[in-house]
């Protein structure tokens, strides 16, 4: 915990969360003051940390983000309240499944452009595809704006604890994990990979498609892989904290 802040627990959590908002603010993967992270802090996921409402991500700070409880229907009464669009996603996912630790939500513009195609799926046609291979759902019912109503619809399309992606059709991309570093990974390279598949169409000429058996063999393999999203959310901080310390304030 920072000792100059000694009334807020979780800090630890809050500082990769801030981190994460910062880095994706670099990467251009934001939109305005939209699109919300989210980090459950309590055993059953019903109690987390969600960005302020009209926070832009470049200036969110360890500090300055909320914890709301799911079922706490005087949520959006309070001060502090957040985005109802947050509270309607977010809340619902985290009161729903308790095995979806960090939800991201962006309108990232490649995986944008995915999900406004009449097919939205993401073939395994490099390694960093094959990531997602069997654990992505689409969502192909975009009912508005996401309201209680509309997020709770979402979150029963990520009731299979082995979906780590869901393509919002004609919305954006949601991404969960266990951890901050976890989820903020699977983000980055959903964005990469969307960009590398809309890029292939974009020629004109076939796709190199994966066979199952090997897509799925990868996928396991980064699954697998030793504490690489631990040492990609490390290194970002350490920029941060020589280029942007006050994330961490």
């Amino acid at each position: 915990m920072n000792a100059l802040i000694p009334n807020l627990t979780h800090w630890q959590e809050r500082c990769d969360m801030a981190a994460a908002f910062r880095w994706t603010a670099r990467l251009n993967m934001h939109e305005a003051v939209a699109n919300h992270f989210s980090l459950a802090v309590n055993a059953d996921g019903s109690r987390f940390l969600i960005n302020p409402n009209g926070r832009h991500f470049s200036r969110i700070t360890a500090s300055n983000l909320v914890e709301i409880d799911a079922n706490d229907p005087a949520t959006m009464s309070r001060p502090d309240a957040p985005d109802p669009t947050a509270w309607g996603l977010h809340g619902s996912i985290h009161r729903a499944l308790p095995h979806a630790r960090c939800v991201m939500h962006v309108h990232s513009i490649h995986a944008t452009v995915l999900a406004s195609l009449a097919d939205s799926r993401l073939p395994a046609i490099d390694q960093t595809s094959a990531m997602f291979h069997n654990r992505l759902v689409v969502d192909d019912h975009y009912g508005g704006m996401a309201f209680e109503e509309e997020g709770a619809r979402c979150a029963t399309l990520l009731a299979d604890p082995k979906t780590i992606v869901m393509v919002m059709g004609n919305h954006g991309v949601l991404v969960i994990g266990q951890t901050v570093a976890e989820a903020f990974n699977r983000l980055y390279y959903f964005e990469r990979a969307a960009e590398t598949y809309i890029r292939a169409l974009q020629t004109g000429r076939p796709l190199r498609v994966l066979p199952d058996a090997i897509a799925e063999k990868t996928a396991q393999e980064w699954e697998a892989y030793p504490g690489f999203a631990d040492a990609h959310l490390r290194e970002l901080r350490a920029i941060l904290d020589a280029e942007s310390p006050d994330y961490a304030a």
